[in-house]
């Protein structure tokens, strides 16, 4: 199972950015594919606070339309939520300790955890921060092959 990290989303979802075309098709491909992908909650959660955000973008994308597109990811039959439950706290905690994170890194740890405790083989990310947690595959889908 497929993962997709925020800044995939986001590029998917601006038009102004250099890497839309190639994310929106790489989503579209995931979201009327007929295999499971998911997004972890943070990466909803991250996604919506960037695109809205007027230092950020401007004009940042309106609220309603950013939670349309939202939607619209999890109206894929496919489309897998990745939330915190039994036994996430033990993933997240080995990998903290084994990475050795702190601050910010948080974050990024938060999103790996929630993808290993649910499975996911492969996250889809542009952040080379996830290289800190081997035992989760992270692919940029935007490189160049």
């Amino acid at each position: 199972m497929i993962a997709v990290d925020t800044n995939v989303l986001v590029y998917a979802h601006r038009k102004d950015s250099e890497w839309h075309a190639a994310a929106l098709r790489m989503m579209k491909a995931l979201a009327e594919g007929r295999s499971r992908w998911a997004i972890p909650w943070p990466c909803i959660h991250e996604f919506l606070a960037i695109v809205t955000h007027p230092k950020i973008y401007d004009p940042p994308t309106p609220v309603a339309a950013a939670l349309d597109s939202v939607a619209v990811w999890l109206n894929s039959p496919y489309c897998m939520l990745l939330s915190e439950g039994p036994g996430y706290f033990d993933t997240l905690r080995r990998l903290v300790t084994s990475g050795r994170i702190a601050g910010g890194m948080v974050h990024d740890a938060r999103v790996a955890a929630l993808c290993l405790h649910h499975g996911a083989t492969k996250l889809w990310s542009c952040d080379r921060d996830f290289s800190r947690f081997p035992q989760l595959p992270t692919t940029n889908p935007l490189a160049a092959p």
